[in-house]
């Protein structure tokens, strides 16, 4: 495809457009686990966009952290307004390669929900607590809140989302089986709700959750610069030394000169963003002409993903990555408080399995409700979904109730 063809699909794209035969289109979805009438007013992919909005879940993204924990200051981001920049990148992604936008951002939506407090460290404590029970992955806990945790429908448990969404929340990284999967052993409860209802786990997603899946890496690697230069733990002399953030930092200069370093931050981040979007649907575009698919079904079963970046960008994302892992994620100062962070959920499931009481009757009922077995898994599962479903906030003012201890984070 030659380069002014690919500018004019861009630009084509930013408009409404007639969707793509090979996009998801709610009037043939696959339809809901529990039957319902169908919305007088809203698409299927709508309505699904809608619950996940409403539920609890959602809400709770507020007060749950994604690199920098909340009483740190009040700008960084949380897991709520990361998974609104992952909607809205999301979004812009899908209508420009002519995709069911709603679909998308349902799924950007709802793709964090199974995120614990304390970000990836309380995933980490979790996952440790729960070898014996099968572990924990934040993945299939979203799977578990959509489909068995909400409690906000008489007439079933979880948002009883459509097929579409269920499925592109499970495989947006990709396959969980076959010759394409990158994963380990499927999660035994994505692998037992897949036996229920069948999410084709070694195909792959549709183009409405491959937006979503790197609409999510688009955000982060902005946003955590931003955040970082604003917590002073990494610099733009460093930023200028990556490929992409040393050219863009460059033009930001040239245009710029004398800028203050808030407005230099949001300008390179501007830009950033802007660059990573235009290569993914420019690659998308390429890669959708030279395979031409029919329809969602050949997109399914295709052997690549196609909304990713171009070999070039890949490259500059891995470095981009590799910088703020180093220099962001494994900074001394952050790990202090997820060394501490981590502790608190593991003496928080400790207390739980020993003293049920302290749990809410609601979550009391539920394990006496489920509990099965002598090994103590159900209770260990339950313990984790309330646990996981914590805020920072929650789990700091639990912990200090129950072990009477002052803890600070920041």
């Amino acid at each position: 495809m030659k380069e002014a063809g690919q500018k004019n699909k861009i630009i084509l794209g930013c408009a409404y457009a007639a969707r793509a035969p090979f996009a998801a289109n709610p009037e043939k979805s696959r339809g809901r686990l529990f039957a319902e009438p169908a919305s007088r007013t809203r698409s299927a992919f709508q309505r699904d966009r809608d619950r996940v909005i409403h539920a609890n879940a959602f809400r709770r993204l507020k007060h749950k952290t994604q690199v920098f924990i909340a009483e740190e200051g009040d700008h960084y981001r949380t897991r709520l307004t990361h998974t609104i920049e992952v909607s809205q990148i999301a979004r812009a992604l899908a209508r420009s390669l002519r995709l069911d936008e709603d679909l998308a951002e349902a799924i950007a939506l709802a793709h964090d929900f199974g995120h614990t407090p304390f970000g990836h460290t309380g995933e980490d404590a979790l996952n440790l607590v729960m070898q014996p029970f099968g572990g924990f992955d934040h993945n299939a806990q979203t799977l578990r809140i959509v489909t068995l945790l909400e409690h906000r429908y008489a007439a079933f448990d979880g948002l009883n989302l459509t097929w579409e969404s269920l499925e592109g929340l499970v495989k947006h990284n990709g396959p969980l089986a076959g010759r394409h999967s990158k994963a380990g052993a499927v999660n035994p409860y994505i692998a037992a709700f897949n036996a229920k209802w069948d999410l084709h786990l070694a195909d792959f997603a549709g183009l409405e959750a491959q937006c979503a899946a790197i609409a999510d890496d688009i955000a982060y690697n902005a946003h955590d610069i931003d955040d970082g230069l604003r917590a002073g733990l990494i610099n733009f002399a460093q930023l200028d030394r990556l490929e992409l953030t040393g050219r863009l930092g460059r033009q930001v200069r040239q245009l710029y000169p004398g800028l203050d370093a808030p407005r230099r931050s949001y300008e390179l981040v501007r830009r950033q963003i802007t660059g990573m979007v235009e290569d993914v649907i420019e690659e998308a575009c390429r890669r959708l002409e030279e395979a031409a698919p029919p329809d969602i079904e050949a997109i399914y079963k295709a052997s690549q993903p196609f909304v990713v970046f171009s070999a070039v960008m890949a490259a500059q994302e891995k470095e981009l990555k590799s910088f703020l892992y180093k220099n962001l994620y494994h900074n001394e100062r952050l790990l202090a408080g997820r060394a501490q962070a981590e502790n608190i959920l593991k003496d928080l499931f400790a207390y739980y399995m020993e003293n049920l009481q302290a749990l809410p009757k609601e979550w009391q009922n539920r394990i006496i409700a489920e509990q099965k077995d002598d090994a103590g898994s159900s209770r260990a599962r339950i313990i984790a979904d309330f646990i996981a479903g914590m805020t920072d906030n929650y789990a700091l003012n639990s912990y200090e109730s129950l072990f009477d201890r002052k803890v600070n984070l920041a």
